[in-house]
């Protein structure tokens, strides 16, 4: 399973005799499992990451049909497939032994391992805009509301902290659009409905606290040997856009938080991506950019990437040339596309004079393969015709009883299995919004309290007693003393008018 200095997969050369080994001083030089349906991808993925375990280097690896949960028990003597693996062992000089090895079960939803989660903070702009395929224009927008989280100190943790970003944003539009550009209601509707269908695919439960530490990927067992990280991916398939993103966001937290280490003498951490077309189907090319970026430099952080698909076509060029170690199981050729498919996947091999490289590919056998290694210097190793070697774990899934106590036994259920929901984005903008309605509340009294006073009735004497209303302006008698007032004044204005007055004050001070 294990040579002096590589991780032994199989036999080749002339009736299967020759070790091929993948070289664990470039093992974080990447590589591809790629092959038809039921070639023997899996078998392959298993094989390499008991190898890796048994160097001591930690494995992360998605599940995707639930049959690599089977690494975590020991094969067995009396299953069906042991006689046929006694032979192969037999014929490439492999001693099986079964056994089992030391497994940690995540799952996003919380059912077959532990949660694994990611804080959109964590997540990014970019990330999050290729999980919801959100327009250039949203995108814009989701950039607008990381910088003003960062602005405002508003932790951005989970769907709720950025679903109540996005209302503030749109709420001070007008304000935020002076300094970013013109946000629309509409784009702002829009992100929300992609929100409101990433929460119904599951979202919700990738977004929270607390979230995946790094370091508790990347331990040994007591025994020296490899952790294996399996996440179940059966029913995160069913969203594969929300599967793919993920791992892109795992690939690059290692990328981002990793120091540099050079050349190690083997990986610190192999990261197996199944169903890799996933990642780059409809992927725009700020994406594809990226993922070229971290398997050109991931390496020198010491982290081995090893895409598994059905066509090495599935992988773009820039990045499928970073792939050093390969091993290519059968493909068909029925249609033209397929042949042409099947030219370029033997080109991309050094030509071994034994025999013809696309011939191979098509005829190799369940459980064997064309494989290509990286040699002294990181050179490309000759193709070969390799005869894979069986698995000395379980081959096929676990039961639910197995599966609990590998969990009941895990210390990390302790620290992740219970969700935390700490003060962040939604507790703060709620907080500030009742706080602004107080204060807006309070400075309306005053106002409010003058308004009444100024058109309430007033009050006086006895309590409750009424004061009397005015006399009313319509009787008589104010009709005939305001005409004879105003005809009087008149003749004030006249000498004989003034000769009355001086006669009627003369006579009121002589009775005096």
């Amino acid at each position: 399973m294990l040579t002096e200095n590589g991780v032994f997969v199989g036999g080749g050369g002339d009736f299967y005799a020759t070790p091929q080994e993948l070289l664990l001083k470039y093992g974080n030089r990447h590589g591809l499992i790629a092959g038809a349906t039921g070639t023997g991808k899996t078998v392959t993925l298993q094989v390499l990451a008991e190898g890796f375990s048994t160097a001591g280097v930690p494995v992360f690896l998605a599940d995707v049909k639930g049959d690599l949960a089977g690494l975590a028990m020991p094969g067995n003597a009396a299953g069906k497939l042991h006689e046929a693996f006694s032979k192969r062992a037999a014929t490439i000089g492999f001693d099986l032994a079964y056994r089992a090895f030391p497994v940690t079960f995540w799952d996003m939803f919380a059912e077959q391992g532990h949660p694994v989660r990611a804080t959109v903070s964590e997540m990014g702009p970019l990330l999050l805009s290729r999980l919801m395929n959100l327009s250039e224009a949203q995108e814009g927008v989701m950039n607008i509301a990381f910088r003003l989280a960062d602005e405002e100190a508003l932790p951005l943790l989970d769907l709720k902290d950025l679903q109540a970003m996005l209302v503030f944003i749109g709420q001070n539009a007008a304000e935020i659009g002076l300094r970013y550009g013109n946000v629309a209601p509409a784009t702002i509707g829009a992100i929300q409905r992609h929100l409101l269908v990433l929460e119904n695919q599951g979202g919700a439960k990738l977004f929270g606290e607390p979230a995946l530490d790094l370091a508790d990927i990347m331990t040994t067992a007591a025994d020296g040997r490899g952790r294996i990280n399996i996440l179940a991916a059966d029913k995160l398939m069913a969203s594969p856009r929300l599967y793919a993103t993920f791992l892109l966001w795992l690939l690059s937290e290692l990328f981002e938080e990793l120091p540099e280490v050079g050349d190690p003498d083997k990986p610190r951490l192999v990261f197996f991506f199944d169903e890799a077309h996933l990642l780059f189907d409809d992927a725009p090319k700020a994406l594809v950019s990226k993922v070229e970026q971290v398997a050109r430099l991931i390496r020198s952080k010491g982290v081995g990437v090893y895409f598994v698909t059905q066509n090495p076509t599935d992988v773009p060029d820039v990045v499928l040339g970073q792939l050093g170690n390969r091993v290519q199981h059968a493909l068909r050729a029925f249609t033209a596309r397929d042949q042409k498919d099947l030219r370029r996947a033997a080109e991309n091999y050094r030509a071994n004079p034994r025999f013809d490289t696309e011939t191979a590919i098509k005829e190799v056998g369940t459980g064997e393969a064309v494989t290509s290694f990286l040699q002294a210097k990181g050179a490309p190793g000759m193709v070969e015709r390799t005869l894979v070697r069986p698995p000395a774990s379980r081959l096929g899934p676990i039961t639910p009883v197995e599966r609990a106590e590998i969990l009941h036994a895990s210390a990390l259920g302790q620290k992740y299995d219970a969700p935390i929901d700490r003060d962040s984005a939604h507790e703060r903008l709620a907080a500030r919004a009742s706080r602004g309605a107080s204060d807006a509340a309070a400075g309306a009294a005053p106002e409010e309290a003058s308004r009444e006073f100024a058109n309430a009735r007033r009050y006086g004497g006895a309590a409750g007693a009424k004061t009397a209303k005015p006399a009313a302006r319509s009787s008589r008698s104010d009709s005939i003393a305001e005409t004879f007032g105003k005809s009087f004044a008149r003749q004030l204005g006249t000498k004989s008018g003034q000769a009355l007055v001086r006669g009627v004050l003369g006579g009121l001070f002589k009775s005096r």
